[in-house]
């Protein structure tokens, strides 16, 4: 710095300063004036009327601007520590960073001025020189994780538990590696202490579709069984691979194809020798060379078919030549635009049970009945269909149309030989002034059905009268639990997209930890609709992510951007958790998106710790009237492809629903960061451990450019954890292209590795047969909505020993 007139100031000329001043008061001003017009806070139009007069004393060079400046930004600096809800990073950031630059400008540019003393000038010079210091350690305190969560909670380890899983087949059979869906790996040799040294050990091509028209999202997790990976794309195109070299073995493509929610998260695996629902001479009856052991497929084209599991060719007797049409009796499906299955065949013994994805747009959609078929000949054994009266369709009936459905993932119970099915809504989604009472009792639920028969053993709602798409996403986690009694209790662990998780007791669907009924509010209310007073409130265990938004946790990069978050957030309807939907614009908070989506969770049996991820965006709703619905532009793409648009909702007065993220016009979301993260809870305790934002803006940013910057805001996710007994969390569903490494008992990131696209699959870890290598896969194919799309699957493992 000099302490001459050639200072600092040349390099940002008075008349530039003067424009950038008087931009940032006009902003603010006329920001803060609608801003204070809604209820909401006096500073910006104080701080729009202080830059306002701070660009007039710029362009008159007077001596006291720097002064000026000096004293707003102390006034802001005070006002940003009363507003900000916490005193953390990223609330501070968004409140002073502008100012800052704005003061060391200001200093830079008065240093420059005629008749200034030289005391003064060195004074300008230099504070200028500390502020932009401070910034550039800002910018250096931005690559690090903030708004970590860490509680001391003492971690019991669990060697026994740990063992008794080791003792489980080896293979990874179902989505959630076995029956219970812990998702959990028995497995030691990759370990805390040497996962940084994970390589690639070989990389799989799906072959699948990755330009046109409903390509769709890689969700797959592959099966492991024996020597061979078994792999899925969106298409259902199916592969045998290696799992030793990643060499493809066979591949079948049934073709296919289908409008809407394009995806496939695996394949369902029968071994009929293996089979203790059948007889010797049952076994014996079957005389086939081919499909002792099958593979079983549900299309995004509603046809259920299986494969011989060694040589990739359809079974012969099943179905119709190889198919089971999946669309016979279940309504106007139109040609599975409206209706196919999303899930997982879930195997129950020799029969299997299919759920399906409904539009859930109009009265009169497809049926939401749950069937189960024999996967030797494909014949329907059962059909549960809450609209007949004993829940059970005959042979040849038609199904009811329009009754809630299961697009995720059910769990199959085989002690109690029971199925958990987690339902979503009767359609219309937004609106029920007018569903039944079977709709209003079996609408996101957790529903137990014998498996045999298909009989209802029990029901338990987690959401009355759902009225925000807040379908059950995740499939139920089957883990004993202690209750508040010290007693352990084969328990159902189901996670929401409100945030809230539940334990209940399998058994009999009661409680296991403490829920309590809520009031929630009622008005204001749509036209014609009546909603449900209370909201069950899982306060037994911890809550994610769901903490009631206020003016104070709208966010923005700038105080810009924030104001208009603020102004947004005051001009919209919002009454906390389950504000209720109606004509004027409404945040929904967690939304639609989640809180915990379908990924579902992780669970350390060897430390008795449940891994669960989130996203937390919020959305800004409204129904318009059927009236209203012709100025808009309609879609029925997922969020957030109907941007803009209305997505049909056909229902009362109401011919639409306008769906927007709650988000600035930098595209960034409005509700302070992160935005998703990892979280650990101690299923002895019921206590947090350990959150951590997860993900960071390198393949993203504002307005949608990548910023290639790893700063670890904390970014959505979606896809699961896998846990592993050496104690890792491995996780690959975040907006940046890597699969990560966390300690479990921490959270901290001990290893990552750069994809070439983006994954939302959960991780495959297993040890080979072969060779006893342990491997961790993941199928990377690019994040929802990306434009980086791929068909890998990629397998990594520790270098061999020399």
């Amino acid at each position: 710095m000099s302490g001459s007139s050639g200072g600092c100031w040349r390099c940002l000329p008075r008349w530039l300063l003067v424009l950038i001043l008087l931009a940032s008061g006009l902003a603010l001003g006329y920001g803060g004036i609608v801003l204070l017009m809604q209820g909401g806070s006096m500073y910006y139009l104080l701080a729009g009327i202080a830059y306002l007069v701070l660009a007039v004393l710029v362009a008159k060079r007077k001596s006291c601007m720097a002064l000026v400046s000096l004293l707003i930004f102390v006034a802001t600096f005070i006002w940003a520590l009363v507003d900000a809800p916490e005193l953390t990073f990223w609330p501070l950031l968004s409140r002073l960073v502008v100012p800052a630059l704005l003061l060391m400008m200001t200093f830079w540019s008065g240093s420059g001025y005629s008749g200034v003393s030289t005391g003064a000038r060195r004074f300008y010079n230099w504070g200028g020189a500390v502020i932009f210091l401070a910034l550039l350690a800002t910018l250096i305190a931005a690559y690090f994780p903030h708004g970590e969560i860490r509680n001391q909670v003492a971690i019991s380890e669990n060697a026994a538990a740990a063992q008794e899983s080791a003792r489980n087949p080896a293979d990874w059979a179902f989505f959630g590696r076995n029956q219970h869906g812990t998702r959990f790996a028995p497995y030691t040799q990759i370990n805390p202490d040497n996962v940084r040294n994970l390589q690639v050990a070989w990389t799989f091509h799906t072959g699948r579709r990755t330009s046109g028209k409903a390509i769709g999202v890689d969700e797959n997790t592959p099966l492991q069984i024996g020597d061979k990976l078994y792999s899925c794309t969106p298409e259902n195109l199916v592969s045998a691979i290696d799992a030793d070299t990643g060499k493809l073995i066979w591949r079948f493509d049934p073709k296919a194809r289908t409008a809407e929610h394009v995806t496939c998260r695996g394949v369902g695996y029968y071994d009929m020798d293996k089979d203790e629902s059948l007889t010797a001479a049952e076994k014996a009856a079957y005389t086939e060379p081919v499909c002792r052991r099958r593979i079983v497929v549900s299309t995004v084209d509603a046809r259920l078919f299986t494969l011989d599991a060694d040589k990739g060719t359809l079974c012969p007797g099943f179905g119709n030549k190889g198919y089971v049409d999946l669309k016979t009796y279940m309504g106007p499906t139109e040609n599975s635009k409206r209706y196919h299955p999303t899930s997982v065949p879930v195997m129950m013994g020799h029969l299997t049970v299919v759920g399906g994805w409904v539009r859930d747009i109009v009265h009169g959609e497809p049926s939401g009945a749950v069937r189960a078929f024999d996967v030797r000949d494909g014949k329907l054994v059962w059909t549960w269909d809450i609209g007949k009266p004993d829940g059970l369709a005959k042979p040849g009936q038609n199904y009811t149309l329009e009754t809630p459905n299961v697009w995720t993932i059910p769990t199959y119970d085989k002690e109690l030989n029971q199925v958990y099915l987690p339902t979503g809504n009767g359609p219309p989604d937004y609106w029920g002034g007018d569903r039944n009472q079977i709709k209003e009792k079996f609408g996101a639920a957790v529903v137990a059905l014998d498996a045999s028969t298909g009989k209802l053993r029990w029901v338990r709602q987690l959401i009355h009268h759902d009225v925000w798409d807040y379908d059950l996403p995740s499939q139920p986690v089957m883990y004993d639990v202690t209750n508040d009694k010290g007693q352990k209790v084969p328990a159902l662990i189901q996670t929401t997209k409100t945030g809230q998780i539940f334990v209940i007791d399998r058994r009999n669907g009661e409680f296991v930890t403490k829920v309590v009924e809520r009031p929630v509010p009622t008005a204001p209310a749509a036209e014609g609709e009546h909603l449900a007073t209370t909201q069950p409130d899982s306060v037994g265990m911890p809550s994610i992510g769901n903490e009631t938004l206020t003016e104070q946790r709208m966010w923005g990069i700038t105080p810009f951007d924030q104001l208009y978050c603020r102004i947004l957030f005051k001009k919209s309807v919002y009454k906390g958790r389950f504000t209720p939907p109606g004509a004027q614009p409404y945040i929904e908070w967690p939304s639609l998106l989640g809180g915990m989506n379908w990924g579902g969770i992780s669970i350390d049996e060897s430390r008795n710790l449940m891994f669960v991820n989130d996203m937390r965006m919020a959305l800004r709703m409204q129904l318009v009237t059927r009236e209203q619905a012709k100025q808009y532009k309609v879609s029925t793409d997922e969020v957030p492809g109907f941007m803009g648009t209305i997505r049909p909702q056909v229902a009362g007065i109401y011919g639409g629903v306008k769906i927007d993220i709650l988000q600035s016009p930098l595209g960034v979301p409005c509700q302070q960061p992160p935005f998703g993260t990892m979280s650990a809870i101690d299923l002895t305790t019921k206590q947090l451990v350990w959150q951590v934002p997860l993900g960071t803006v390198q393949d993203t940013g504002p307005l949608g450019i990548k910023t290639h910057q790893q700063m670890p805001i904390g970014m959505p996710t979606l896809g699961g954890p896998t846990a592993t007994a050496s104690g890792l969390v491995f996780f690959a569903g975040t907006q940046d292209y890597y699969l990560r490494a966390l300690d479990a008992k921490t959270g901290k990131e001990v290893w990552k590795a750069r994809l070439p696209v983006g994954s939302v699959a959960a991780p495959l870890i297993y040890v080979s047969p072969k060779t006893g290598k342990e491997y961790v896969v993941i199928s990377a194919g690019g994040t929802s909505h990306a434009t980086d799309v791929g068909d890998y699957v990629i397998a990594y493992a520790l270098p061999d020993k020399k």
